[in-house]
């Protein structure tokens, strides 16, 4: 949905927003409730479960990091990207970047023990892959929107679905060997 769409939304939808207040104890009950629920969650978890968080925390923290830095960076640059070339370029770009994210989240979804090393290495990889795009950025705003440095941009888009993808299918390798070792120990 484009800006106008979005305001052309909220004018209709104007007087139909609910705008009566909750009941004076209202917070007090939800905050008991929250707090019980999140006590038998706790509860339930024990510390053998919280050492397989604490690495996905990180790599979630690590994600979040990369994107503030993105973001950060083309607020204070002056640089081109594929959006700026045209409006087929803007798509093109839109359609990478959510494809992009959409695998990233796949790989954090797969996220075990066994595969932390590797998806170690795929997360420097894709940051090593940033930086080479933010170059071609600036190379962009250079050369005038040249189709070399266009087509470098798109390969580079490519190049870090083709590693999550990669990342994905080895994800995949190491859970079937792992049940595969699993199902002869159980045989023997």
């Amino acid at each position: 949905m484009n800006r106008d769409e979005i305001d052309q939304l909220f004018k209709s939808l104007r007087n139909g927003f609910d705008i009566e207040e909750p009941s004076k104890h209202h917070k007090q009950q939800f905050l008991i409730k929250l707090n019980k629920n999140n006590t038998d969650l706790l509860i339930k978890n024990n510390k053998k479960n919280w050492r397989f968080v604490k690495p996905l925390v990180g790599l979630a923290a690590s994600f979040v990091l990369l994107i503030a830095l993105y973001i950060g960076t083309n607020k204070n640059q002056a640089t081109s990207d594929l959006a700026s070339v045209s409006s087929k370029m803007a798509e093109t770009q839109d359609f990478f970047t959510t494809t992009i994210a959409y695998e990233l989240s796949k790989v954090e979804k797969k996220t075990t023990p066994e595969t932390q090393a590797l998806i170690r290495d795929t997360m420097r990889r894709l940051e090593a892959l940033e930086i080479e795009y933010e170059a071609l950025k600036k190379d962009l705003s250079k050369s005038g929107d040249d189709n070399r440095v266009i087509f470098a941009m798109i390969s580079n888009f490519q190049n870090r679905i083709h590693l999550l993808q990669n990342t994905l299918e080895h994800i995949q390798n190491i859970k079937q060997l792992k049940h595969l070792d699993n199902e002869t120990y159980t045989t023997l």
